[in-house]
């Protein structure tokens, strides 16, 4: 079964935070800013419903819909 473009960006956005937290406690905090930046980004894209990241799973072969 092919993931969706939605679970695709649930899955790179949670990899990205958990990344950039790690790296912000263990190699330097400025990594909290990359942090933010998933965040509003997320939060952006609920309200305008567009997402460059959406744009590139759907490049990448993601599945729009089941």
């Amino acid at each position: 079964m092919k993931m969706t473009i939605d679970e695709g960006l649930r899955l790179v956005a949670g990899f990205f935070i958990l990344v950039s937290v790690a790296l912000g406690v263990w190699v330097n905090p400025w990594w909290f800013a990359f942090t933010a930046f998933v965040g509003a980004n997320l939060l952006q894209s609920a309200f305008t419903r567009s997402c460059p990241m959406m744009w590139v799973l759907k490049r990448a072969g993601f599945a729009e819909r089941r």
